[in-house]
């Protein structure tokens, strides 16, 4: 099996569900993040805590990343997800911790 490009999840996905990416896109990206009465950057907190919380790492590299476009700091994700391993065990926060430290480092923003 070829290793999958876990960049964008979404862009992953779409060749063999491409309705559910356009739901991804319409209404979750145009409608749900666009709506004001959240932050973007509190948006993009919530969101990467669920993912640890309910085991989605595979989707953490993408939401690591939009949350420092977002406003969020390293320091401030390393924080939560060392908060989070007291709510979603530690094992959800070690894991969270791999995958963030991998995707800065791809980015060269570790």
């Amino acid at each position: 099996m070829k290793p999958i490009d876990f960049t964008s999840p979404r862009a992953a996905a779409r060749p063999f569900t491409p309705k559910l990416s356009d739901f991804v896109e319409e209404p979750l990206y145009s409608e749900v993040w666009q709506d004001r009465d959240l932050a973007p950057r509190d948006r993009s907190l919530i969101t990467i805590a669920c993912l640890i919380a309910l085991n989605h790492a595979n989707e953490l590299p993408a939401h690591l990343r939009r949350g420092l476009q977002n406003g969020l700091t390293k320091t401030e994700l390393s924080a939560a997800i060392t908060h989070l391993a007291f709510y979603a065990g530690f094992p959800a926060a070690i894991t969270a911790s791999a995958y963030a430290n991998a995707a800065f480092a791809e980015d060269g923003a570790a």
